[in-house]
């Protein structure tokens, strides 16, 4: 690490996943789930087999549910029937991860740009984050068709930070899945995983590459100390 100012070694922005990193989408996503469970006669899964297949949207959610691929034949008809019925409700018990209000708070206080990088598509995420007070809040929030690339490509990391005017290098992504810690890595910023996300038993973020762990979203605030980012 090279010598610099105080200022020149802390982070410049924290960009964030937002299902199982900033948001607990999960009670929202298995209700509407077992909505259509009930539509098409299904039995409902326990919320256990549910909760660690959110990460990976509507096709992993009805892949544990129902057992469908996207080659399925009813796979299109389930997905956008699960979908509406997602968004007919889709803040009524969805909360930030407990200790995420506070380090946004910390984020905002220390003058640190913050915003959202999720693969969720624009007509879910920008009506959900303003549900829960975050859009003014959040620097940029960039969703999964905002450009024809998305996580884990690079591209939607470098567009947030091309829109809040910081260099990926003095930037951190968060996130719960193997994917976001490769858009990290690739983007050229410090990547965490949120182990108090949406992880499996199949999961093994240790092997994933990533430069840290956050066991809770409060253990973030060691990563908003001096020294954190490399100067």
């Amino acid at each position: 690490m090279t010598s610099g100012s105080i200022d020149d070694q802390l982070p410049a922005c924290v960009l964030f996943d937002l299902d199982g990193t900033l948001l607990d989408t999960a009670p929202d996503l298995a209700a509407a789930l077992y909505r259509l469970c009930r539509e098409y006669g299904v039995p409902e899964p326990p919320f256990s087999a549910i909760r660690p297949a959110v990460s990976h949207g509507s096709p992993g959610m009805l892949k544990a549910c129902f057992g469908l691929g996207a080659d399925d034949p009813l796979y299109a008809e389930c997905n956008q029937r699960f979908l509406e019925l997602y968004y007919e409700a889709i803040a009524v018990d969805t909360v930030l991860f407990p200790g995420m209000s506070e380090v946004l708070a910390r984020l905002e206080a220390d003058s640190i740009h913050w915003g959202i990088v999720t693969n969720k598509p624009g007509w879910l995420a920008e009506p959900l984050v303003k549900a829960v007070g975050l859009w003014p809040r959040a620097a940029c929030v960039v969703s999964g068709d905002t450009l024809d690339k998305r996580k884990p490509e690079p591209e939607p990391l470098w567009y947030a930070c091309k829109q809040i005017g910081v260099a990926p290098a003095r930037s951190l992504y968060i996130g719960d899945a193997e994917r976001d810690v490769q858009a990290g890595k690739r983007a050229g910023m410090m990547a965490l995983v949120a182990k108090f996300g949406y992880l499996s038993g199949e999961d093994c973020p240790e092997e994933w590459g990533a430069d840290g762990f956050l066991e809770k979203p409060l253990d973030l605030l060691a990563w908003l100390a001096p020294g954190s980012i490399p100067a």
